[in-house]
């Protein structure tokens, strides 16, 4: 099988590209990235069956040329509200499979859209297999198979935990703080009450999680908002909160405020928070929010009666994971999957689809993450 990844110098992709260079079910694998000189480099070190090309995205003739010679496109190339929709339907119009960590809610709507088009054309398209998205769509299924009816899913997070990468070949704005920027900023989408709305991100939103507490998380912009209806016709909300320190919060809406004032531009208030991460890395308060790092909530019904069940990851790793690896190492197993024949389904879909197994691919993820008596924490209220 012959597999590109895009943007596999940066952050992100370099994790995926030291993942997949190690299956024996890829036979040519494409490093390809803006940089010649670094896909090269990095392509040396993973194997002959590896090699560097230089891709411009922005390029789209260029990049249709190329993808037309592989199998599969990774995407990692972020800001995805930028680049997502086009690279994906380049990708299907040069018979790629494709699958991405998209993690911005706009070109998902879009991307969603081109479903008929990877069916006729018997393609698979797999948007925001990453941690969030990603692990959490995978929780919020399994969250959602324990009721007898979901009515709404929350997915979340901690925000302190989105460290950016060291070691990347991108030049100039971190693309993960540009994301982080955009979806903090102006109006987001949520699903509430069976509609999709635009509200403010940074909204404080009261969770109950079962046997833990309720505690505040904050509205992010984020695709999980976007998925779960396209996916469950019988949610009526759907939305994706970030917890944090109550220091954290205070300045992003100090950012917030500063952008729409106009006092600060987003690739300011972006770079501004990437040097704000690096100098908290080393001491970051005690956070009193006991939500889990990572999880899905579903309420609805069970047996006649209200109830919620929360779902996360327990288990502890000897080291500390980068936000490479939690968010490489789920694309690159969810590639693992498909070349297995593990996963049949044709079109454009979310991990949360029924046509992955998710339980299974949670452990492999959890391996992956060198995390030993993994298993998936159900909490029911029940």
């Amino acid at each position: 099988m012959k597999v590109i990844i895009l943007g596999a110098c940066g952050g992100m992709g370099r994790f995926v590209a030291k993942s997949v260079s190690s299956f024996e079910e890829v036979d040519d694998l494409a490093i390809a990235d803006l940089n010649l000189k670094d896909a090269e480099l990095f392509a040396s070190q993973l194997g002959t069956h590896s090699k560097g090309v230089e891709i411009d995205i922005n390029d789209t003739d260029g990049l249709l040329s190329i993808l037309f010679h592989y199998d599969v496109v990774l995407n990692t190339v972020g800001p995805f509200f930028k680049f997502g929709y086009q690279v994906l339907k380049t990708s299907l119009e040069a018979n790629c499979h494709y699958m991405d960590i998209c993690d911005d809610w706009e070109p998902t709507e879009k991307m969603l859209e081109l479903n008929n088009i990877a069916k006729e054309k018997k393609l698979l398209a797999i948007l925001g297999l990453g941690a969030s998205p990603g692990i959490t769509n995978l929780l919020g299924k399994i969250a959602i198979d324990h009721l007898d009816k979901a009515h709404t899913v929350y997915t979340g997070w901690n925000l302190e935990e989105a460290q950016p990468e060291g070691v990347s070949s991108q030049k100039g704005t971190n693309a993960a703080m540009i994301h982080g920027i955009e979806q903090i900023t102006g109006k987001v989408k949520i699903f509430k009450n069976g509609k999709f709305v635009m509200v403010n991100p940074l909204k404080e939103q009261e969770v109950s999680y079962p046997n833990i507490g309720t505690y505040n998380a904050y509205i992010f912009g984020h695709p999980e908002a976007i998925t779960f209806p396209y996916h469950f016709k019988d949610i009526l909300n759907s939305v994706n909160l970030a917890h944090g320190n109550k220091s954290t919060i205070f300045v992003l809406r100090i950012i917030r405020k500063l952008i729409h004032l106009k006092i600060l531009t987003k690739n300011v208030a972006a770079r501004f928070l990437e040097w704000l991460e690096q100098q908290e890395n080393s001491q970051k308060d005690v956070q009193l929010n006991s939500l889990p790092e990572i999880y899905a909530l579903a309420i609805g019904l069970k047996n006649g009666a209200e109830e919620a069940v929360g779902v996360s990851l327990d288990g502890e790793s000897s080291r500390e994971l980068t936000m490479g690896e939690a968010t490489g190492y789920p694309l690159s197993l969810g590639l693992k999957m498909f070349l297995n024949n593990e996963i049949s389904e044709r079109g454009v879909i979310a991990p949360e689809s029924g046509c992955i197994d998710h339980k299974k691919l949670l452990m492999e993820i959890y391996k992956s993450f060198g995390i030993k008596d993994a298993k998936i924490k159900i909490d029911k209220s029940w």
